[in-house]
């Protein structure tokens, strides 16, 4: 079958339709809220470091708790799980959309919104993404991932510009009550859900024996363990420098926050061609070299836009940025999901959601260089690193 019949007729089957909706919603709303608060932030205290923090606390349930999602997600309905996860994001907006508009809006607030929202993003490879590929079977998750990814890159070109505009003309508040509709939209979505796969028996063994049983399998599986590698070294070097974007364009390129919203979403436009491009020209027998090369491509690329010192140079250096990143993140999942048993299939996406969560400790690391040498050079000192580590960890990688 050709490949754009057979991506049609993933949008033929309904489930698949609402998967992707709930998808596209999340996506938009977290580039959205990530871009306002970090200006909120920013301009509140100044500190690039609190920026990155804001971005950390997002990751940081994805490391303490991923590998307990992917087995809570295992024992619960996923339509059941769905429903909670948009219903907590919807909730922790309004409340940050209520605060906003009575001007009790503070910075703390934040922090412990993005580690709420941090838990749904957890639960987003466990829970829906698993269920993707239940819907759509194993010989089309590599596209239905495409398809996804390339949904998420898209949102990261409206999302940041929407937030962008929101943000200059009514403020934070704004940005949150569209965060509270688009959520209800998701919420309906979730709930016309066709898909059933009821909570299965309760085993015998418990949480912990269970959790160790998905990492003895990534331990024994040679191409798990390399694509698990080069995530943590993506999120421990490379995705943290997305919290400094509107850093670098307030502060190193005078830009106002419209503009600073356009710049983040080239990282976007350019996340959104490179899904087209591998939906269509990327074979099975290429997934890890994809993977592989698309993560050199973002180390090198975010480096270059560290130094850029005009507008349009950064820009440019984003969009491949973009291209780089869309490499990388449809393979991961996809990767994940064909090498894993199906019956560990929840667990060891679980562990992946651990390995994302090490992410925090890249943001640490970024921000504390950011408030010492400032936010350009730490983005170029972290984009070395990565590149660096890449190269020192080939060996267990390319088995991928």
């Amino acid at each position: 079958m050709k490949p754009g019949l057979d991506r049609n007729s993933l949008f033929a089957v309904p489930d698949f339709r609402r998967l992707w909706c709930i998808g596209l919603v999340v996506f938009v709303v977290r580039w959205l809220e990530m871009l306002a608060v970090s200006l909120f932030v920013y301009n509140a205290t100044g500190s690039a470091f609190l920026v990155a923090m804001m971005t950390m606390l997002r990751l940081l349930p994805m490391g303490l708790f991923g590998a307990f999602l992917g087995v809570w997600a295992e024992r619960l309905e996923q339509r059941t799980a769905l429903l909670i996860v948009v219903l907590v994001s919807l909730a922790t907006s309004l409340v940050l959309a209520l605060l906003a508009q009575a001007g009790a809006l503070a910075v703390w607030h934040l922090a412990v919104a993005s580690f709420i929202n941090g838990l749904s993003w957890a639960a987003d490879n466990p829970v829906r993404r698993l269920t993707i590929g239940q819907v759509v079977g194993s010989g089309r998750m590599g596209r239905a991932m495409s398809i996804d990814v390339g949904t998420n890159n898209a949102s990261r070109m409206l999302g940041p510009t929407l937030g962008g505009v929101i943000f200059a003309g009514v403020g934070i508040a704004g940005a949150f009550w569209v965060s509270v509709v688009l959520y209800a939209v998701a919420l309906v979505a979730a709930f016309r859900l066709g898909w059933r796969r009821g909570p299965r028996t309760a085993p015998t063994d418990g949480v912990l024996a269970r959790i160790a049983e998905g990492f003895a399998v990534v331990r024994r599986e040679p191409r798990l363990r390399g694509t698990l590698i080069v995530t943590i070294i993506f999120n421990v070097f490379g995705w943290p420098f997305t919290s400094l974007v509107p850093v670098i364009g307030q502060s190193g390129l005078d830009l106002g926050p419209e503009a600073i919203g356009l710049l983040a979403s080239m990282d976007g436009v350019g996340a959104f061609c490179g899904a087209l491009l591998i939906a269509w020209l990327v074979p099975p027998t290429a997934y890890g070299r994809c993977y592989v090369g698309g993560i050199t491509l973002y180390l090198a690329m975010l480096t270059l836009f560290a130094l850029a010192p005009q507008p349009l140079l950064a820009g440019a250096a984003l969009l491949l940025v973009g291209l780089g990143g869309a490499g990388f993140s449809i393979m991961q999942a996809t990767l994940v999901y064909l090498a894993a048993p199906p019956e560990l299939r929840g667990r060891v996406l679980g562990i992946l959601s651990v390995c994302i969560g090490i992410g925090p400790l890249g943001f640490l690391h970024l921000g504390l260089l950011a408030d010492a040498v400032g936010a350009q050079w730490a983005c170029v000192v972290s984009g070395t690193e990565g590149l660096l580590a890449l190269a020192l960890t080939r060996r267990s990688w390319r088995a991928i």
